[in-house]
């Protein structure tokens, strides 16, 4: 039922109604000093530590836990965010479907065993995304093909932060 009205709903409607269906959990993000040289509205992914930084300015930043990728599906290097969508379909990249055969083509949006969560945010020049998980356990380890997991609420929370264009800086 909570899926239908949600997926009823568009833009920040959406993003409210999901706001007011949980309150995070209090080890989910935090406000924290942030010494770095980018600038106010960037997206600053530490991989070594499976963190997110949403850079406020005046040497803060509200810190996010991350699922980062697998040993061998790291990345690091600037980029942008392209799209934002709520509940989005996901189709597996090659590589997954080469270690997953039997995965479907077409994962549809809401459906539980969707890896992409409530929101994701695609990144421009490849085939990666800053995404919510239905899988929570995950968020924190070494377990994505290079996608930057959140837990849903996170990605709510960042979603009604950022627009596209924002710029994400990931290091390892």
């Amino acid at each position: 039922m909570i899926g239908k009205f949600l997926g009823s709903l568009t833009g920040s409607a959406a993003v409210g109604a999901i706001l007011l269906l949980g309150p995070a959990p209090a080890h989910a993000r935090e406000m924290v000093a942030f010494r770095d040289n980018a600038a106010a509205g960037t997206i600053v992914i530490r991989t070594s530590e499976r963190r997110l930084y949403y850079v406020i300015g005046d040497g803060r930043a509200i810190r996010y836990p991350v699922g980062v990728g697998k040993p061998g599906k790291q990345w690091a290097g600037q980029t942008a965010i392209d799209g934002k969508y709520l509940h989005p379909d996901w189709s597996p990249p090659s590589d997954v479907k080469h270690d997953i055969p039997s995965i479907p083509n077409v994962i549809r949006g809401g459906a539980p065993n969707n890896p992409m969560g409530v929101a994701a945010m695609t990144l421009s020049g490849g085939q990666y995304a800053i995404h919510g998980t239905n899988r929570p356990g995950s968020v924190g380890g070494f377990v994505s093909y290079g996608c930057i997991r959140m837990y849903n609420q996170d990605i709510t929370d960042l979603f009604g932060r950022v627009n596209v264009g924002t710029p994400v800086v990931v290091t390892r």
